[in-house]
């Protein structure tokens, strides 16, 4: 194998190419030149785009090797890699160019689709609803912008009397108020200093009464003790924030929620499963905070709730979250993205280093991404810190198409309906700093020995220890902070810094990146780009001129801009793509001009800070010809540090508050229908004052009847026209109990027996557990078998009444009457009734003159959000007829996929399916929906033969969440029978604080093609681990009563 030495020159040139040439000037010039090399060119044009950090370790082994011939064998088999690495690539575009040729043919197939189905009856369009488009967009009016102190004040004036409630989430890393440990994993970042921040300004605000930032509570020994602290209060910055109006639970508070493994810190792929148990626990306190809230601001005793103006969650996983919980409570939500899915999984796949499925694996990307989707389909608005954002990343998804936002926006300026499209809004509010405590520095290095706050006192440690590190510390500062990651680009910084003589002679360069205590103990990652800059140190001979120090605390982050400016430095940002750029707004607002790369955010700062230049981070000599153009001419440094410091109040958070507050008062109000029609009595037996109001809202429903028939169905509309005294006494019905008020209870407590027996609240209200069989069968035999041998389970407690029942379904509620007589069921069995996937409620009847069921009219207000209405039906329509014309076969008239009129509901869609496997899965359905801005939920069940569309806020999980918020009903003491599998919508029934009964033998044929659906595995949504308490598994054919002692609900 010796004649393999050659493999040395395309190893050297892996580790000292520079960045691929511009394609104006390709390779082949540079033979032309006298410059080409084979090596060079291979690698430029087969290796660029790849982290080739592996083959240099593997490399570096090689040539250390004394063997001659292990070493050629070492050297040959990286041959072979970098030839792989080459057929990757190569496979990789292709299959890159396939999808977004497909991808485009699908946004502009959907963007013809929407703009033919705006165009009909466009007469009638033009008359649309200018009210109901308007309001459920967010817009008002275009706002104005604040520009000047005096409108500043003026605004603030105008929010006094506002007292608003505001809920952030953000769930991953380590978050406390004080000493963040910015930088001591991947998790905790400039993310949590953002929330901190952002909770804390929004909490100093005229108008705002309280501010919680929702986050996870570790209680963990390898974290400190405050991270398990339930509530902490963010102090403002400046006393003279404290407003004079203070209530006793106003301000900004961290408030930790316990969910995920009790005693671990998990990094935020790993949140994933738990999601669920922190919206349940995350609801609970956010109802008890509104009733509180309502007592101390409302007064008077009437109990009324405030209700959050809005939820704001960041990143997918919080997104995620917020959407629930949006959903949950009937409130507005907020999206900031900080870092997007679909945008790394894109940058993993050019890498090239892991195929999709290990991206998904090591990342849980593709769950992620679905979150961001949904996130996209429930928010009001999503705020954006750049432009960038938003024309480069979110474009991505599904749910969000700029030039389909336009035409939609368009439409509502000159008062034409949508027909039930929505998009959501794009916001751009960059992200603030406070500026009142900084005081830049005007002095030179030789001005004072001392801090320039306090001449007297002792220079920070922080300048000790990253002066140690250079032989002449009086020259000008180079600062870079950012963490050891390939993304942040270091290396090309020091070899920038490294071969420019004149830069090295006139500066320093110091690199603050992180924290560590031995690079053995750092991650792979890490270790290995901080290896790269030590090497190059050496390569270069740097010593003396670079300073890496080990250690800094968050408090001395200010110090060491101060020493940057107090030197006349340049602070420097040369990631390859940099979302926002906070660093560059904190180091201009200390005086320090910047370098910064040209891709991102830092261009709409620049345009706004004008404080420097900007650089293509790939460019090594452009770096350096930057920063030595900055560092050697004066009167340039001076005046990009003048711009800074003139411009930087744009980003002062009181300039970021004001415009998120200024949108988030344009929003439509939501809240709880039923709360807006209580009444300010203090007792539960008082009666409405205005029970006309509560007719006139049932009238609108007066097309349900007892069996939910919607105006589709004709019979039943008949049967509502030839009973409305029937009917008149089912609205009676539900005024006894539908409109009392909601008094919160704790958890655990019981109903006072006056309110037991008073008739007012259903019956599901005063059982002291709930038991919900969601069983997912095809055939009416099993189900019903499964369901009687439930029942007889806990007989004695039946009879006591110390549980009640209800069954969640995806059938319609006039099936279920038949499915139950038919089985010799009672619908008396059973407290409430889930139907149609979770878009319907019924109540068992108070009465039994006025039939078996009663309706939740404020549930539909409740999850109607975005309900598409009749465009979403003829979308749906046109969709199943695509669908039978290229799947029908031979038969030409078989229908595949029918709409089903007699089974479909005003917030159900149900479609019959005859051939379940030739309908495309579940995810191109809904994928199909949101490019043409369609938000719902769709649910394939019944084995798959029938798919039911449903409000997007809908399902059979949030019913039961709306049962908690609508009278209290704990759901720590609800059981949830469930199927080994069922519909699309199962996975949603195994999460949260509700215990779960999994019947092993129950499960419907085709559930293994239905979940096939899915893009990312079960263990992504639910925790399946053994150790979970709130889960058991029962044989079908066992006692149940044994399963339920597992859980210690029973006791004989």
């Amino acid at each position: 194998m010796a004649g393999n030495d050659w493999v040395n020159s395309y190893l050297e040139a892996i580790l000292d190419v520079g960045q691929p040439l511009d394609d104006a000037r390709p390779s082949l010039l540079l033979r032309e030149r006298g410059r080409f090399t084979p090596s060079r060119y291979f690698v430029e044009e087969v290796i660029t785009g790849y982290d080739e950090t592996d083959l240099h370790k593997s490399w570096t082994k090689a040539v250390a090797t004394r063997s001659t011939q292990e070493r050629n064998t070492r050297l040959e088999n990286m041959c072979w890699r970098i030839w792989n690495l080459a057929r990757q690539k190569k496979q990789h575009e292709e299959k890159e160019a396939q999808r977004l040729t497909k991808r485009r043919l699908e946004r502009e197939r959907g963007r013809r689709e929407i703009t033919d189905a705006m165009s009909e009856e466009f007469s009638e369009g033009e008359k649309g609803d200018i009210v109901s488009d308007v309001s459920t967009h967010g817009i008002k009016s275009r706002l104005a912008r604040i520009n000047s102190a005096e409108s500043m004040e003026i605004w603030a004036n105008q929010q006094k009397g506002n007292k608003l409630y505001l809920v952030l989430i953000s769930l991953h890393g380590l978050i406390r108020g004080e000493n963040m440990e910015l930088g001591r994993d991947s998790d905790t970042g400039g993310q949590v200093k953002y929330v901190v921040e952002l909770a804390r300004a929004l909490g100093s605000m005229p108008g705002v009464y309280r501010v919680d930032l929702l986050t996870r509570q570790v209680s963990s020994p390898d974290v400190d003790y405050s991270y398990g602290e339930p509530t902490e209060m963010l102090t403002p910055r400046d006393s003279e924030d404290l407003s004079d109006e203070m209530g006793e639970s106003s301000g900004a508070y961290i408030v930790r929620i316990p969910f995920g493994p009790k005693d671990k810190y998990i990094p935020k792929e790993l949140l994933w499963p738990h999601i669920a148990e922190f919206v349940d626990g995350a609801m609970s306190h956010i109802i008890q905070m509104s009733n509180v809230l309502g007592e101390q601001v409302v007064g008077g005793g009437s109990g009324k709730p405030i209700w959050p103006s809005a939820i704001h969650g960041h990143y997918a996983d919080a997104g995620d979250a917020a959407a629930l919980l949006s959903g949950a409570l009937n409130v507005p939500m907020i999206l900031t993205g900080h870092s997007l899915g679909r945008d790394k999984l894109e940058q993993l796949l050019k890498q090239g280093r892991l195929s999709k499925e290990e991206i998904n694996s090591t990342y849980k990307i593709m769950r992620r991404i679905e979150g961001e989707e949904l996130s996209l389909d429930v928010s009001e608005m999503v705020i954006t810190s750049t432009r960038q954002e938003i024309d480069e990343q979110w474009r991505l998804y599904d749910g969000f198409d700029p030039i389909l936002e336009r035409k939609l926006r368009a439409r509502i300026k000159r008062n034409v309906s949508c027909y039930g499209r929505f998009m959501p809004r794009m916001v751009k509010i960059p992200p603030g700093m406070e500026f009142n405590h900084i005081v830049p520095h005007d002095g030179d290095m030789e001005d004072a020995d001392g801090n320039e706050e306090h001449p007297t006192s002792r220079d920070p440690p922080i300048w000790a220890e990253i002066m140690r590190f250079f032989s002449n510390s009086r020259k000008p500062m180079i600062l870079a902070l950012a963490r050891p990651d390939p993304k942040k680009n270091i290396t090309t910084l020091v070899k920038a810094f490294g071969e420019c003589r004149p830069l090295r002679e006139l500066a320093n360069l110091a690199l603050i990146m992180g924290n560590r205590d031995g690079i053995d103990e750092m991650s792979s990652t890490s270790s290995s780009v901080l290896l790269s800059v030590l090497k190059l140190v050496d390569k270069y001979d740097l010593y003396g001129q670079v300073a890496y120090p080990k250690h800094h605390k968050q408090s001395d982050v200010p110090d060491i801009y101060r020493l940057a400016a107090k030197s006349k430095g340049v602070f420097i940002n040369p990631a390859f793509i940099e979302p926002f750029g906070l660093t560059l707004i904190e180091a201009a607002a200390y005086g320090l001009p910047m370098v910064a790369t040209k891709n991102g955010g830092p261009v709409d700062i620049h345009r706004i800070l004008d404080n420097g230049l900007l650089v293509d981070p790939h460019d090594q000599q452009s770096l350096s010809e930057a920063l030595l153009k900055l560092v050697a001419d004066k009167h340039l440094w001076a005046k990009c540090r003048q711009n800074g410091l003139k411009n930087i109040h744009q980003f002062s958070w009181p300039e970021h508050c004001k415009t998120y507050l200024s949108r988030i008062t344009s929003f439509k109000p939501r809240h709880p229908q039923w709360q807006s029609d209580d009444d300010d009595d203090d007792g539960d037996n008082s009666e409405p004052e205005s029970p006309g109001d509560s007719f006139r809202d049932i009238s609108l429903n007066l097309r349900f009847s007892f069996d939910g028939g919607s105006g589709n169905d004709g019979s039943m509309n008949q049967e509502v026209s030839s009973s409305m005294d029937r009917n008149s006494k089912i609205e009676a019905a539900v005024l006894n109990w539908s409109k009392g008020k909601d008094s919160r209870r704790k958890m655990g407590s019981s109903l006072e027996k006056s309110e037991v027996n008073s008739g007012k609240f259903p019956a599901v209200r005063r059982r002291k557990f709930i038991f919900v069989i969601a069983l997912d069968f095809y055939g009416e035999k099993d189900t019903l078998a499964a369901t009687r041998r439930i029942l007889e389970a806990v007989e004695k407690e039946r009879a006591d009444g110390s549980v009640g029942f209800i069954l969640s379904t995806s059938l319609k509620i006039s099936e279920i009457t038949s499915f139950l007589e038919s089985g010799g069921l009672s619908p008396n069995d059973f407290d409430a009734f889930i139907c149609n996937s979770g878009s319907d409620l019924y109540y068992k009847s108070l009465s039994s003159e006025d039939g078996p069921f009663v309706v939740d009219f404020y549930y539909h207000s409740h999850v109607e959000y975005r309900w598409g209405g009749e465009g979403l039906r003829k979308t749906l329509i046109r969709w199943a007829s695509s669908v039978n014309e290229k799947r029908s076969g031979d038969d030409d008239d078989e229908q595949i996929v029918t709409l089903a009129e007699h089974l479909s509901t005003d917030y159900c869609y149900t479609f019959a399916v005859k051939k379940p496997a030739a309908v495309p899965p579940v995810r191109e359905l809904r994928k199909l929906l949101r490019i043409q801005a369609l938000r719902c939920h769709v649910v394939y069940s019944q084995n798959g033969t029938r798919i039911n569309v449903i409000p997007v806020l809908a399902s059979r999980i949030q019913a039961l969440r709306y049962l908690f918020v609508r009278w209290g009903i704990d759901l720590a003491k609800m059981v949830v029978f469930v199927g080994e599998s069922g519909d699309t919508d199962y996975e949603g029934l195994l999460g949260g604080i509700h215990k779960s009964v999994v019947l092993e033998g129950v499960s419907c044929s085709a559930s293994n093609a239905l979940h096939t659906n899915r893009s990312y595995p079960l263990t992504d949504v639910i925790s399946l681990e053994s150790n979970n308490d709130n889960v058991v598994h029962a044989p079908l054919d066992s006692d149940v009563r044994d399963a339920l002692k597992k859980l210690d609900l029973l006791n004989d």
